[in-house]
């Protein structure tokens, strides 16, 4: 499982550091402004679906079928699987396509409603959202193939067919726009495009494990029927975080131009740690967790849960720290260029500074939900997701109408209220304070439901483990702090000056919390699953 983790983290690291690139190219090309907003949430509704449908339920669902058939059928019993599921899945998502190109008025008009007075950038969010809807077709079948090969354990090429579309977008941004009338339609082109290629780039693997047929309905094969039952409750239970995200983007289309162009930018911090390793041990222990339930294996379902667990907080926890205390060197290093100014990285910091503190809980939930789904425990989930939306969304409100009251100018609070907020910068952070709340609360009712179960029990060294965590933490915090006291003009200094500022903090800090944690006794066994 180790092996694995590496192997997908270090292929996910290709993909997150050219999905910066690409912030950069787009920051460089357009800046955060009305056009930048329209395409943020014209790319967003079909990447939520992706991760809802393509990475959240179908995944979660078709992993551990996918795993029993594998375990206890014949090769040709897979085979025909395979191609049932892929028929139905396209099927389906044929119908779900055509429907989305259809109505895209309608959905633009329910997920911004902000653009509604604003003719320009809504009809601009229209064309760009028939663009990029046919993403969902194409990146669920990625999905597919993705799962049949991270159940051989095969995980490389898996991470890193999101490298395709990172390409995809950096090339539309600096070639295709200055080619087209409408330069932000370059990027719809390149979402669409990029969709195609990770596709196609998967099926020569499928076809040497003889798993490529002819894709044929198969709605009533028992075991595509089973991956739909089990599909049914993970559609909110497997994406919590995704699905408040989107509704996010309602909330933002209230707010002043730039506010959903500046919280999706944020959430960029976030997924390099959640992708390298949150995502990361998910995807490893889901396989591993279903072998042992199938093997009635309890011993060896608590052992793989629980190194998933010291993992992720392992390098959770000091990635939250870090990006805590150097948001604003990141953000003026890496986005401050072109038609990103100083302002827009001031409400970038605001964003992550605040969405950060729910890292480790991100984190904790993508390792503890493969326990549920494992055993084919698709309700609980569930529960704890519906209760974290419904929070998420009054999070929302109650901190977006706090910080109107700390922020706003007396003028703009005699103005009604959906007015006020719309002239009021910075509001965008009420968003990643719900966020982080309601991620928090996610990960308890998970916990507690889990422990409820029974089938996990905690292992020895967990008292050890914390100690060399927050020990090595508090000495990363010491550096980075005498770091930024020692250099504190992060906004106006040259960009080559920022760039190796950045780059000793982040080494220092890296290191002394390795260091630490060696100093302490961790060695690399105690990395590796029992």
């Amino acid at each position: 499982m180790l092996r694995g983790v590496l192997s997908f983290s270090a292929m996910t690291m290709i993909s997150r550091v050219l999905g910066l690139a690409r912030d950069m190219a787009i920051n460089i090309a357009f800046g955060a402004n009305a056009a930048t907003d329209a395409f943020w949430v014209a790319f967003r509704i079909p990447n939520f679906l992706r991760r809802l449908f393509a990475e959240g339920s179908f995944s979660t669902a078709f992993v551990p079928v996918f795993t029993e058939v594998k375990e206890t059928r014949s090769h040709e019993d897979l085979k025909e699987l395979t191609a049932c599921v892929a028929g139905t899945l396209g099927g389906v998502l044929l119908v779900i396509t055509a429907l989305g190109l259809i109505f895209a008025p309608q959905v633009a008009t329910m997920f911004e409603p902000g653009a509604l007075d604003q003719p320009h950038k809504f009809d601009l969010t229209i064309d760009l959202l028939r663009l990029t809807f046919p993403f969902i077709f194409f990146v669920s079948l990625t999905a597919l193939a993705a799962g049949v090969l991270n159940s051989f354990h095969r995980f490389a090429l898996p991470a890193l067919t999101p490298v395709i579309l990172n390409i995809a977008m950096i090339a539309g941004a600096l070639w295709l726009a200055p080619r087209l009338q409408i330069p932000i339609m370059s990027l719809g082109w390149a979402v669409l495009a990029g969709g195609i290629a990770q596709w196609l780039f998967l099926l020569p693997s499928l076809r040497r494990l003889d798993l490529l047929g002819i894709p044929r309905w198969g709605w009533n094969h028992p075991e595509v029927r089973k991956i739909l039952r089990l599909m049914g409750p993970t559609l909110l239970g497997s994406s919590v975080a995704q699905l408040n995200l989107l509704l996010d983007t309602v909330v933002l289309s209230l707010l002043i131009t730039g506010s959903q162009s500046w919280f999706s930018q944020s959430t960029r911090f976030l997924e390099l740690p959640l992708g390298l390793f949150g995502v990361a041990l998910g995807t490893v222990i889901l396989p591993a967790l279903s072998r042992h339930h199938i093997a009635a294996d309890r011993g060896g379902f608590s052992r793989s849960l629980d190194w998933g667990l010291r993992i992720t907080l392992l390098i959770a926890l000091p990635a939250m720290v870090a990006l805590l205390l150097l948001a604003k060197p990141l953000v003026a290093t890496l986005y401050q260029h072109g038609r990103f100014t100083a302002f827009d990285t001031r409400m970038d910091v605001l964003a992550i500074s605040a969405m950060v503190c729910g890292l480790p809980a991100f984190a904790l939930v993508k390792v503890v939900l493969p326990a549920f789904y494992a055993r084919q425990d698709t309700k609980t989930p569930v529960r704890a997701g519906v209760v974290s939306l419904i929070a998420n969304m009054v999070f929302n409100f109650a901190f977006i109408a706090l910080l109107f009251e700390w922020w706003a100018p007396p003028q703009l609070k005699a103005l009604p209220w959906l007015d006020g907020i719309a002239r009021v910068p910075g509001l965008h952070m009420a968003l990643g304070i719900a966020s982080a709340l309601s991620s928090w609360l996610n990960f308890a009712l998970l916990w507690h439901w889990l422990a409820r179960t029974g089938v996990y029990e905690r292992q020895p060294g967990w008292g050890v483990h914390a100690v060399r965590v927050i020990l090595a933490c508090a000495a990363m915090s010491l550096v980075l702090i005498a770091g930024l006291w020692l250099w504190p003009n992060w906004v106006t200094s040259s960009i080559w000056m920022r760039i190796w500022h950045l780059a000793v903090l982040v080494v220092a800090g890296a290191g002394i919390y390795f260091v630490v944690l060696f100093a302490a006794g961790l060695r690399m066994r105690d990395l590796q699953a029992a």
